[in-house]
C-alpha cells in the first residue's frame, strides 16, 4: 500500500466532497504536516483552495465568501477550538473530517455549538480500528506476517549508503524537508529543500540507488547540460567540482533548481561521511554482523574507538554490534570496550544503550537464528563504483526479513518459531498465497 497516494486521495475526496468555490483549509499541527507531505501549494491551488489557516489562530479574519473544510485530529483540544469556530463562524460552511474516531458526546457537543447550522458535513477518515485488517473477499485469503524488531536488532544499528537512506540518517527529513542551514557556506535559497518523490522525478528515480550512484546520475545531468553550452566547458570529476559548476552558472541553477539541490545534499552528505570516517566504520561494522572472525573484529573495533574523529553515536553503536556478536564469545573483550568508551567521555546515557540492546534482542531474547555459524562462507563481499573522491564501501549485510520472507515463500518456516492459524499446513498456504 502507498500510504502517501492513499492520504493524497483521502484529501482530493474531501475538496471534492465540498463542490466547486473558493475553499479555506483548516487544519491542526499535526494535519498540516500531513497536507504538506502530500501535496504541493500549486497542487492544492488548482483544486481551487486558496487558503491555509490553524484552528488554533487567534486571529483569523471572517471571509464568508469562503467553503470551509476541516482537516483535524479528534483530540479534546480540537473539538474545543471546533466548537468555539461553529459558535462564531467566520466561514459560510463547513465541511468536518477527523483523522480517527471521534465520540458520540463529542459528536453531540459539536451538534450544539452549530446554532447557526454552518455544517454541511462530518466524517471519520478512519472508523474502527478493526476494520484495518477487514480484507476483501478473495479466492485465496490473504496471509499476515507479524514480526518482532527484537529478532533482529543488528540491521537498525548499521550505516546505510542508499540516498533516501542517508538523508533519513546523517541529515534528518522532516515532513520532506532537510535543514541545511548548518551547511557551511550554503546559499540562502538552499537552507531548507524539500525531497519529495511525487514531485521530484530525480528523487523518486534514485532514492533507493546506492551513494556513488546518485554522484554519477548528477554528473551526467550537468554534463548534458555543458554539451549545450559549448563555451566555457570544464571537467566534473568530483562532487566539489560539480557545486562550482552550478555556483559558477546562476542561469543554469535557476533553470536547474533540482539539480542544484541534489549536488548541495549530495555535497553534504560527501562531507559528513568523510568528516565522520563513516566508509571505515561502515566496512567494521559490516565485519561485525556478516563474519564470524573474533579476533580480527576485537582488533578493527579497538583501532576505531581509539580514532578520535570517530562520532560518540558511532562509537556506542560499534560496540552494541560486537555486543550482540560476541555476546557469549569466550574470549568477549565488552568490558574493555565499555572502559574505551568511558575513557572517550561517552555519555552514562549512552553507554547503558549496549547492555539494553543486548537484553533487548539478545540471544536470548532473539527467536530466529540471526547470526549463523555459516555466515562467513555464504556471505561474499559487494562493491560498487562511485565518483571520484567516494570510495568503494561494503554492502554485504542482509536483513533478516529477507531470508524470512524467502523461507516463507518457499514454504520452510519453522512451525516452532512461526506458530499460525488458518490452514492446516504452512507450506500448503503460503504456496497457494504466492
Amino acid at each position: 500500500m502507498n500510504v502517501t497516494l492513499a492520504v493524497k486521495q483521502y484529501i482530493s475526496k474531501m475538496v471534492e466532497s465540498s463542490g466547486p468555490g473558493m475553499k479555506v483549509l483548516l487544519m491542526d499541527r499535526e494535519t498540516t504536516s500531513i497536507v504538506s507531505v502530500v501535496y504541493t501549494q500549486s497542487e492544492i491551488l488548482q483544486k481551487e483552495v486558496y487558503l491555509f489557516e490553524r484552528i488554533d489562530s487567534q486571529n483569523r479574519d471572517s471571509m464568508k465568501h469562503l467553503k470551509a473544510i476541516c482537516f483535524l485530529r479528534p483530540t479534546k483540544e480540537n473539538v474545543e477550538h471546533l466548537i468555539q469556530e461553529l459558535r462564531r463562524p467566520k466561514y459560510s460552511v463547513y465541511f468536518i473530517y477527523f483523522s480517527n474516531v471521534i465520540s458520540k458526546s463529542e459528536i453531540k457537543a459539536l451538534a450544539e455549538a452549530d446554532e447557526q447550522e454552518v455544517v454541511a458535513e462530518v466524517q471519520q477518515i478512519i472508523t474502527k480500528e478493526y476494520e484495518l485488517f477487514d480484507f476483501r473477499k478473495t479466492e485465496v485469503p490473504p496471509l499476515l506476517l507479524i514480526l518482532d524488531r527484537s529478532d533482529d536488532a543488528i540491521t537498525p544499528l548499521l550505516n546505510q549508503w542508499t540516498y533516501q537512506a542517508m538523508v533519513h540518517e546523517l541529515l534528518g527529513l522532516n515532513n520532506n524537508r532537510i535543514d541545511l542551514s548548518r551547511v557551511p557556506g550554503i546559499s540562502k535559497d538552499l537552507r531548507e529543500v524539500v525531497l519529495s518523490a511525487e514531485n521530484d522525478e530525480f528523487y523518486a528515480n534514485n532514492l533507493y540507488l546506492n551513494f556513488g550512484e546518485i554522484g554519477t546520475n548528477i554528473k551526467n545531468l550537468m554534463e548534458d547540460f555543458q554539451r549545450k553550452r559549448p563555451k566555457g566547458q570544464q571537467k566534473l570529476e568530483s562532487i566539489s567540482d560539480m557545486k562550482a559548476f552550478v555556483d559558477n552558472y546562476p542561469q543554469f541553477k535557476k533553470m536547474s533548481g533540482t539539480v542544484s539541490k541534489h549536488v548541495t545534499v549530495v555535497g553534504e552528505l560527501s562531507r559528513l561521511v568523510s568528516e565522520r570516517q563513516l566508509m571505515e566504520v561502515s566496512e567494521v561494522e559490516q565485519e561485525l554482523a556478516c563474519q564470524n572472525d573474533h579476533s580480527s573484529a576485537q582488533q578493527s573495533v579497538r583501532r576505531l574507538l581509539q580514532n578520535p574523529r570517530l562520532s560518540e553515536l558511532d562509537a556506542v553503536r560499534l560496540v552494541m554490534l560486537y555486543a550482540l556478536r560476541y555476546e557469549r564469545h569466550s574470549s568477549s573483550i565488552l568490558p574493555s570496550l565499555m572502559d574505551e568508551l568511558s575513557r572517550r567521555g561517552v555519555s552514562e546515557r549512552h553507554r547503558r544503550m549496549v547492555q539494553s540492546v543486548v537484553e533487548y534482542g539478545g540471544k536470548r531474547v532473539r527467536g530466529s537464528d540471526l547470526i549463523a555459524l555459516t555466515d562467513a562462507v555464504a556471505i561474499t563481499k559487494q562493491f560498487f563504483k562511485g565518483l571520484k573522491g567516494v570510495e568503494n564501501v561494503y554492502t554485504q549485510h542482509q536483513p533478516l526479513l529477507h531470508d524470512t520472507l524467502d523461507q516463507l515463500i518457499k514454504g520452510r518456516l519453522k512451525d516452532s518459531q512461526f506458530p499460525y492459524l488458518g490452514a492446516s499446513s504452512l507450506r500448503d498456504r503460503t504456496s497457494s498465497c504466492f
